[in-house]
C-alpha cells in the first residue's frame, strides 16, 4: 500500500463523515425528506445497493461479508437477512453508531459486527464475500487496485464494488464544484474508466485467479457510480 497517501485520504474522510456531513448523511440514509437533488441521490444509491445485492448469493448462510464502509448500515442488514455473518466496517464512527442504532431487533443475535475502524485492517478475518458501495470513490485508479488486491488475498467467493465512472457530466460536475469553498466541498471524487480498471487487473499478480464478472452503471440526476464483480476462479 501507498501507506501515505491513503491514510491521508482516509483521514480527510474520516473528519468529513465525522463531522461534516453527518447529520446530512444521517437524513439522506433515512425516510425523511430531502430536497429533490438529494432525492436523486437517495434512490440512485438504492438502485445500487439493488445492484450490488443481486450479484450475491441469494442464500449467505455459513458466509462471512465484508461490509467495506458500511455507513449506516443498509447493505449490512439485507446481507444479514439472507443469512450472512456480516463485519461491517467504516472509519466514521458516528455513522457506525447510527448504524447500531438503525439495526432491526429481530435480527439473529450476532449476525452484524459494526466495527469502526480501516476497511484494509487485518484484525477483520477472512471472507466469502466483500462489498464495497461508493467507498472506494474517492480513490485514484492505483489507490483502488491497491485496496482491490489486498481484499482479494483475503477473499475467497467475490468482490463488488463501486467506482466514480469517468463521464464528461460528471466531469463537469467535479468541475462546478470546486467553484465552491473548500470548507463546503466534500473529499474529491476520483473518476476512473472501466477500461483502465479491466486492463490493470488483468495484469497484476495478486489477482491471478480472478475474473471481472458482471458491470453496471446506476445515474440518477445527482448520483452517478458504476459496479464491477469481481469473482475468484
Amino acid at each position: 500500500m501507498s501507506i501515505t497517501t491513503y491514510d491521508e485520504r482516509r483521514g480527510r474522510l474520516e473528519t468529513y463523515f465525522n463531522k461534516t456531513a453527518v447529520d446530512a448523511w444521517a437524513q439522506l440514509t433515512s425516510n425523511s425528506p430531502v430536497s429533490r437533488i438529494r432525492e436523486t441521490v437517495r434512490q440512485g444509491r438504492e438502485q445500487m445497493r439493488s445492484v450490488l445485492l443481486s450479484w450475491l448469493p441469494q442464500d449467505l448462510s455459513r458466509s462471512v461479508l465484508l461490509d467495506a464502509g458500511c455507513g449506516t448500515g443498509a447493505l449490512s442488514v439485507a446481507a444479514a437477512r439472507r443469512g450472512a455473518t456480516v463485519v461491517a466496517v467504516d472509519i466514521a464512527g458516528n455513522l457506525v453508531e447510527l448504524a447500531r442504532e438503525r439495526a432491526p431487533d429481530d435480527l439473529a443475535p450476532g449476525s452484524i459486527d459494526f466495527r469502526v475502524g480501516d476497511m484494509l485492517s487485518a484484525e477483520h478475518g477472512d471472507f466469502s464475500h466483500v462489498a464495497a458501495m461508493d467507498s472506494l470513490i474517492h480513490y485514484p485508479a492505483a489507490e483502488i487496485l491497491r485496496v482491490l488486491g489486498a481484499l482479494a488475498g483475503r477473499t475467497s467467493g467475490s468482490i463488488v464494488f463501486t467506482f466514480a465512472p469517468s463521464t464528461p457530466l460528471l466531469t463537469l460536475a467535479l468541475a462546478v464544484g470546486r467553484l465552491f469553498p473548500r470548507s463546503d466541498r466534500s473529499p474529491a471524487i476520483e473518476p476512473v474508466t472501466e477500461a483502465r480498471l479491466r486492463k490493470a487487473l488483468s495484469a497484476r499478480g495478486e489477482f491471478s485467479g480472478w475474473r471481472v464478472g458482471r458491470t453496471a452503471r446506476v445515474a440518477r440526476g445527482f448520483y452517478t457510480s458504476h459496479a464491477m464483480e469481481l469473482v475468484r476462479g
